[in-house]
């Protein structure tokens, strides 16, 4: 037939054989479905290629069977397959979805579709059922149920953190074990109430939560550390985010709220930035006192080398020096304290006999010794005992134990020094016929500015430092301090215990004997101080011992001194008007003549940091106002 031009084609209905055929091949080849019929028993009549491969049996194997071979025998049991034909037959069709199980005896999460099948009449004549293997989704699922589950129960412990959520419009409608903690609410009584209850009344009333949400609505994010408020009215210092959240759509479903308690971190910043002033001005006290003590103590090492006639006069001499000497000991003490509790005490570690570190304690505290007419009993061993440490801060510790002693025995008393080996330490012990101490405080006498009870007079003086130090540097030397006593009026006993270290004492005496015989000789030395009385007491004392001295007491005028009279030794105080000591320091090393020149920094400042800069200015040696003499007279030979 010729089709017309304009005419439009006309579709031929399929005879209702082919249309059947064409449903029952696309039946048989679909393969993501289990589709097969069911006599009004259950007995399975029919099955595709998805039935085989999902299920696993042949056509073979599985027609003319009950269906109930699917299901687990817990299934069976309680007789759910019986039911689902039930409801299928009574209401058309049945739904469900639950575990089936294959030929191999695997189960399978299934979705599945029962239909009554009725002839025109109404009569039942089977049922249409249809399974779908919706395992991997089932696993996605339930591994998104675990995720979502770990992470609430991650949320909801989290004790360090106040996690929860806010509804778009800031009221909570979630909470966590951390915000409980933190804020003091239970989540009964908070949630569905708006989070501007954790604020302040001033930000409050400046609006500021309702700022914050802005802020996160717009760029997503809002972060600051602020005072926040506890249920019980107290304020903490909150570091604070809020995120906002959104679904795929972009719509704001709310926002997530941590908040984290930073009070203890903001106090711990507070004592440090407090620690700090107060190292700033203990560094400046010292620096003060020192400067005034400088030039008296340069006056009576003076007078010491002139003599003086009237016994009276040098009765004064001796009392003022030795208390120049005692304040000076009380400054250093309270530097140490403040380097120890800091960390930034160091020590030089070598070789040190005990009798050398007794022999140096004895002589600094032999004034106050003989002050208050004390009788010292030595007994070391013949064989020396050598320890590892500084012997300077040795030293110290054996000074603020004598002089411990010193304070708190009454005159006429003794104190007896004993030491000896014991293993692998060195054991030295001070003991006295003194005040003694009460067995309450015993436990606490190495405890800073800890002081027994003293009279109205605080004749003994001190500020309760001097053990604290006698511990810390023990410690520091791996050693270890202890105190007895039998009780007040009984004396006390302090026992220093060092680690021993070996070594030769012919091969340290022969050391000591060498650095003993260096001859002195008489040097250039130019003494730069803005302080007058300090620059000419120092003057004087150093050409008492027959030194050339020149005095300045600024930059400019040092500088112009030392090309003038090309000095050996520059004593250079740091703190000089317009130019400082650390610049006149480069300078003098930038001129040629003074290659060789020793530059001594000559400071009330003696903190390790101040060390540190006067080392890298070109500094040689750094000495600490007052002076004392021997320590000078050592550098100068």
């Amino acid at each position: 037939m010729t089709k017309k031009e304009g005419m439009r084609p006309q579709l031929v209905p399929a005879q209702s054989g082919d249309l059947s055929r064409s449903l029952g091949l696309l039946i048989e080849t679909v393969k993501d479905y289990a589709i097969f019929i069911l006599d009004p028993a259950g007995n399975v009549m029919s099955w595709n290629r998805g039935a085989q491969l999902i299920k696993g049996y042949t056509p073979d194997e599985i027609v003319g069977r009950h269906f109930s071979r699917f299901y687990p025998l817990a299934a069976i049991e309680r007789g759910w397959p019986d039911h689902e034909l039930s409801v299928a037959r009574s209401e058309g069709r049945f739904e469900d979805e639950g575990w089936r199980v294959r030929r191999d005896g695997s189960t399978f999460w299934a979705h599945v579709i029962i239909t009554a099948l009725r002839d025109d009449a109404g009569t039942l004549i089977g049922f249409g059922k249809i399974t779908h293997d919706l395992t991997e989704r089932r696993r996605e699922q339930e591994s998104l149920r675990q995720s979502e589950e770990r992470f609430r129960l991650l949320v909801d412990g989290v004790k360090d953190y106040g996690i929860f959520m806010l509804d778009p419009d800031g009221r909570i409608i979630s909470w966590n074990a951390g915000a409980e903690r933190i804020k003091g609410y239970g989540a009964i009584e908070i949630i569905g109430r708006h989070f501007s209850v954790f604020y302040p009344p001033e930000l409050i009333a400046a609006e500021w939560p309702a700022h914050e949400l802005r802020i996160a609505r717009t760029e997503g994010r809002y972060e600051e550390e602020a005072w926040r408020v506890r249920k019980d009215g107290s304020r903490f210092w909150a570091s604070v985010v809020i995120s906002a959240v959104y679904d795929r759509s972009g719509e704001l479903r709310g926002f997530a709220k941590i908040t984290r308690d930073l009070t203890q971190r903001q106090r711990m910043q507070q004592l440090q930035e407090a620690s700090r002033q107060m190292s700033e001005f203990v560094a400046m006290l010292a620096h003060e006192l020192r400067n005034p003590l400088a030039p008296i103590r340069n006056a009576m090492q003076v007078m010491s080398l002139r003599g003086l006639e009237d016994p009276q006069l040098e009765w004064c001499r001796t009392v003022v020096d030795r208390q120049v000497a005692l304040l000076g000991h009380l400054v250093d003490d309270l530097l140490d304290v403040n380097r120890i509790t800091t960390g930034k005490i160091q020590l030089k570690r070598e070789p040190v006999p005990i009798s050398l570190v007794i022999e140096r304690a004895l002589e600094s505290s032999s004034p106050l010794i003989q002050e208050r007419k004390h009788r010292v009993e030595v007994s070391l061993p013949e064989e020396p005992l050598v320890v590892q440490g500084d012997s300077t801060r040795l030293s110290q510790v054996f000074l603020n134990l004598l002089n411990n002693a010193a304070k708190y025995t009454p005159e006429n008393g003794l104190i007896q020094i004993s030491g000896k080996a014991e293993g692998q330490h060195a054991v030295i012990r001070v003991r006295d016929n003194g005040l003694g101490i009460a067995p309450e405080l015993l436990p606490k006498v190495f405890d800073l500015f800890v002081q027994g009870s003293r009279s109205l007079d605080r004749a003994e003086g001190g500020l309760g430092i001097g053990l604290a130090l006698v511990r810390e540097i023990v410690r520091l030397h791996g050693g270890s301090v202890s105190v007895s006593s039998a009780g007040v009026q009984q004396g006390s006993e302090f026992t220093v215990k060092l680690p021993l270290v070996t070594r030769s004492p012919h091969q340290m005496k022969s050391e000591q004997d060498t650095e003993a015989a260096i001859p002195a000789r008489h040097r250039r030395i130019l003494v730069v101080d803005d302080n007058s009385d300090s620059a000419e007491s120092m003057a004087l004392l150093l050409r008492a011992s027959g030194h050339e001295v020149h005095t300045a007491h600024d930059g400019a005028s040092a500088l112009e001194q030392a090309g003038a009279h090309k000095p050996e030794i520059v004593l250079l105080d740091i703190g000089l008007p317009g130019m400082s000591g650390y610049t006149v320091a480069k300078r003098l090393r930038a001129i040629p003549e003074l290659d060789a020149v020793t530059l001594i920094a000559m400071t009330g400042y003696g903190q390790e940091e101040d060390r540190k800069r006067t080392r890298d200015a070109g500094f040689d040696h750094h000495l600490v106002k007052p002076i004392d003499l021997a320590v000078l007279t050592a550098l100068l030979t």
